[in-house]
């Protein structure tokens, strides 16, 4: 299996309303869209930059787990994605491979996409995110 690009960077934020206009005014990148993704309690935003996007993530909630980051790190980035065509058959390979998988199965994360994360102690620290799009 191989990594087919990366998707995306996620960034942790305090406030979408306070840094997008950073990104959107000036870095000059196109807002994608906004959603709340409920499950994992953050309110996101993609942003186009060439072929890959970034993802601004805003707690929605203090319990969130992107609440804890910036509580813990500040705000900055918080993964990289990773694209790949086939997800379960990529965190079957990993976890064979002794990579340890915060998700066993992937789950619906945000722009519809199924998505698994690889814990950080697996990859030197940085959390990696596994990105499938396309695919129900």
């Amino acid at each position: 299996m191989e990594v087919k690009k990366i998707d995306h960077v996620g960034i942790a934020v305090k406030s979408l309303d306070e840094a997008l206009p950073f990104y959107v005014e000036t870095l000059g990148l196109e807002c994608l869209g906004i959603e709340v993704v409920e499950s994992e309690k953050v309110r996101v935003a993609f942003l186009k930059i060439g072929e890959a996007k970034i993802e601004l993530l805003e707690p929605t909630a203090e319990d969130s787990p992107i609440a804890a980051f910036i509580e813990k790190r500040g705000e900055g980035i918080h993964h990289i994605a990773l694209g790949v065509d086939d997800i379960q058959a990529r965190i079957d390979e990993l976890k064979a491979n002794g990579i340890r998988m915060i998700h066993d199965q992937p789950k619906r994360g945000a722009g519809g996409a199924n998505i698994a994360f690889m814990h950080p102690k697996s990859a030197h620290g940085v959390l990696y995110e596994l990105c499938e799009r396309g695919r129900a």
